[in-house]
């Protein structure tokens, strides 16, 4: 083999190795709807939870709650895909008793109630793809007014173990106790 062809092979070779290289290093941009979740208990110190919620924070950015979670339609509580809630042990949700594991959680906004539905169906998108076959439970969740308005949607336990739902001026209570 001539040696410049040698040195060509070489250079070729350490080129593609270095743009693999490269392109292996590139990140996704930050999520404009973060994921977050929130826990019953909420405190880090206790370790043996019984109830945790993965959700999406998406923002207003001085749109309205109703435009982007309008009354009377199915939410998937959350942005991106469908937000998930587990019980670690059964749970008695607003008067109907949840059996331990995890579901899909999603919502159905109102102007003095919410309902929400607790589904089987797993790893979707959204509410693209909701089956009311695959419903486990559906149970009212009360709203309130708050004067201070969040801009980033929020989901909170209070030390009852009730899980509170925030975004805007809305505030949607929903009752747990654990069986």
């Amino acid at each position: 083999m001539k040696k410049s062809t040698f040195i060509t092979t070489i250079t070729f070779t350490f080129i593609m190795l270095l743009s693999v290289n490269v392109n292996a290093q590139k990140f996704a941009k930050l999520d404009k709807s973060p994921m977050d979740a929130a826990s019953f208990p909420s405190s880090y110190k206790i370790a043996e939870k019984t109830v945790k919620v993965v959700y999406s924070r998406p923002q207003l950015n001085g749109r309205s709650l109703e435009s982007l979670a309008p009354n009377g339609k199915q939410w998937r509580t959350g942005a991106n895909e469908a937000a998930e809630i587990t019980f670690y042990k059964d749970t008695d949700v607003a008067g109907t008793v949840i059996k331990s594991g995890t579901y899909t959680l999603s919502t159905i906004p109102g102007k003095t109630e919410w309902t929400f539905i607790f589904s089987t169906d797993l790893n979707v998108w959204g509410t693209y793809f909701y089956n009311e076959a695959n419903d486990v439970a559906r149970v009212k969740g009360n709203v309130t007014k708050s004067d201070d308005s969040l801009d980033a949607f929020s989901i909170a336990f209070d030390d009852g173990g009730s899980m509170h739902l925030g975004w805007g001026n809305a505030r949607v209570a929903l009752p747990m106790n654990v069986k």
